[in-house]
Formats: structure tokens, sequence, C-alpha cells
């Protein structure tokens, strides 16, 4: 395993396979690998000639009362599951280094970030731009792969690559689910056996909501009324249907839309999302 600490290796590494004539796949993440994981980096290794993961738990993204300190870090067993799945390289930043003394620049998605995680978490995304800004200039990638699960956090990265001029592919993959339908998630980790049962609610009432979309009916707030029954053993932030790109909330289907739903069970914050799209509207 190749493990890169600093900016300037990094580039240095992506230079020699540009020279090599390799494309680079990148797979950004925070740590706590899984199989939702491990699904973007062999997309990475099996389409790109050079494929690079990073591990950075971002300070930034983390509002003071929220789970930074306690965030799972599993780095050896990290590396063992990007071996596995092809990705032999991996960018491990310092947050010293990526903040250093007197830092003061940060990105700013406007619209697309406002609203569901952006009004609960009005921290969160100004901390993933500027992070993903940051990874994107060290590693210089082709293509960057991220989960649709962080479907709302793909829609910003999406308008952010587009608004500054990134010539990166944004390779948004579907999610990888349990067996029960749960969403993995590096905070699946903090739910004990009762909130692991309890959980599964928020997928049973996604795919709810999606089966009554199938069925024809367009209405939103019948839609959102729908998934929200599943959710009564949790304490919902929000379900929302929104239009797949804007994220902006719509009142009837029209086209693409996401149906989003954020929740606390126990100490462990969960989203979740399921795409739907009326071909005839």
């Amino acid at each position: 395993m190749n493990i890169i600490t600093t900016a300037d290796e990094m580039r240095a590494w992506s230079f020699a396979q540009r020279r090599a004539e390799r494309s680079i796949g990148f797979v950004p993440t925070m740590g706590a690998l899984h199989e939702g994981h491990a699904s973007l980096m062999r997309a990475a290794a099996e389409r790109d000639g050079a494929a690079v993961a990073s591990i950075f738990v971002n300070p930034t993204q983390f509002a003071p009362n929220e789970d930074y300190s306690q965030y799972p870090r599993t780095f050896d067993a990290d590396c063992a599951l990007a071996d596995r799945s092809g990705v032999h390289t991996i960018y491990v930043p310092h947050a010293k280094a990526m903040y250093s003394e007197g830092y003061s620049t940060y990105v700013n998605v406007e619209r697309v970030s406002e609203g569901l995680c952006g009004k609960s978490r009005p921290q969160f995304f100004r901390g993933v731009a500027t992070v993903v800004t940051k990874l994107f200039n060290a590693v210089q990638p082709d293509r960057a792969y991220f989960a649709q699960k962080d479907a709302h956090q793909c829609a910003v990265i999406r308008r952010m690559t587009r608004d500054l001029d990134f010539p990166i592919e944004i390779v948004e993959m579907p999610i990888v689910r349990e067996a029960d339908g749960l969403a993995m998630s590096s905070r699946n980790r903090y739910l004990n056996p009762e909130e692991r049962t309890r959980a599964v609610c928020l997928s049973r009432g996604l795919f709810k909501a999606r089966t009554l979309m199938e069925s024809g009916e367009r209405v939103a707030a019948a839609i959102i009324a729908a998934a929200r029954d599943e959710l009564k053993d949790v304490e919902v932030d929000y379900v929302e249907l929104v239009a797949a790109d804007t994220f902006t909330p719509v009142a009837r289907v029209e086209g693409a839309v996401t149906l989003v739903v954020a929740a606390w069970v126990g100490k462990a914050r969960l989203i979740d999302n399921i795409k739907f799209e009326d071909c005839n509207a």
C-alpha cells in the first residue's frame, strides 16, 4: 500500500500517472470504510488506469456539538479493504496541513446547498465543498466517485465542479444496502441492536413511497406522508421530495426527483434517499 501524506507528494504521484498516460480515478472518504466505499473503489480501479482514495475526517464539516472526535477511525482495516478493492494508493493528509494556522478561505456553493442538511447543519456543505476542492487540487483526478447515499452532497459537488471549471467527471454510484434494506453508512456503527432494527424504517419508508410513485401518485404531500408513516419510531430531521439536480422542494413529481430522509436513531444521524423519474413529464 502506497501511503501519501502531503499535497506536494500527491501531485507528484498524479503527474507521474499522467506522464504514463493513465487516467486517475479518485474516491474521497472519511475512512471507517465499508462495502459502499468498496464499490466506489472497484469502479475507479476498473475504469481508470490509476485509482487513489483519500482518508480524511474533515473537521470543517462538523459543528462543535457533532461527532468529529467520536467519528470511527479504522485506518488499518481501511487500507486492507482498499487494497482488496484494487486501490493501492491512499492520500492521508494531516488536519494541520489542510487547515494551517490562520486558515481563512472557504468554498460556498449557493442555492443548491440550502435547505435539508444545509439547514439543519449550516456549516456542513461549506466544509464539504472546501475540503473536496483542496483534495481535487492535490489529486488532480480525471474522475471522482461518490455514493448516491450522499445525493445532496453529490449535487453540491457537481455544481461546484461545474462552476469552478474543474476538468473532472463526477461519477455518482448506486447506494449499497444491507440485506434488510438499510443503507450502508459508517455511522451505522453507532447503533445498538435495538436501534439497528429500528433504523430499517428509513429505507422501508422510501420503498413504500417509491411504490406509490410507481403506481401513479404524483402529489409530493402524499408521497412524503407515505414515507413519514414508516418513521414513527425515529426522530425525523426531514423528509422532502426535491428536484434531482437543484435539490429544491417540488409540489409534484415532474421529471427527475429525489425523495430524501434524515433521522436520528439513538446518537446516529442517518440519511437515505431514492431517485425516481416520471418519463412522461
